[in-house]
């Protein structure tokens, strides 16, 4: 009786792993974007409007930048803040673009350049869409 495999045998079985992996890694490739643009639309439409809403419940207006949901950005004593904990970025790594008021969005515009980090084109994510 034989105890161990013949090369060819080992062969087959790496090549087995081989076609197998070559089926689920493209798989699992798209399904990291998609999870990354899903995080970056819950961050613009939930987490960051959160903020944003309470920032404006105390100050009676958005903030100028989003810096203001940190530092205050006023003397008043309405300020009850901080309202985030850091400057929210995208899953991409990069800050999310803020502009008050908004051109899109009756009240601000907040968006995502995307994985190409160009703003414009067909991989932003906005609230205005």
């Amino acid at each position: 009786m034989r105890k161990t495999f013949s090369l060819i045998e080992l062969m087959l079985v790496v090549i087995i792993i081989g076609v197998l992996a070559s089926l689920v890694v493209p798989q699992l490739a798209g399904r990291a974007e998609r999870a990354r643009r899903v995080a970056a639309k819950a961050d613009i439409e939930a987490n960051i409007p959160s903020a944003l809403d309470l920032y404006e419940m105390d100050m009676g207006e958005y903030p100028q930048k989003i810096e203001d949901l940190l530092e205050g950005g006023s003397t008043s004593e309405s300020w009850n803040g901080p309202y985030l904990k850091r400057v929210p970025k995208d899953p991409w790594g990069e800050p999310y673009h803020y502009k008050y008021p908004g051109e899109h969005n009756r009240y601000y515009d907040l968006f995502s350049s995307g994985r190409d980090e160009i703003s414009g084109n067909d991989d932003d994510i906005n609230n205005w869409e």
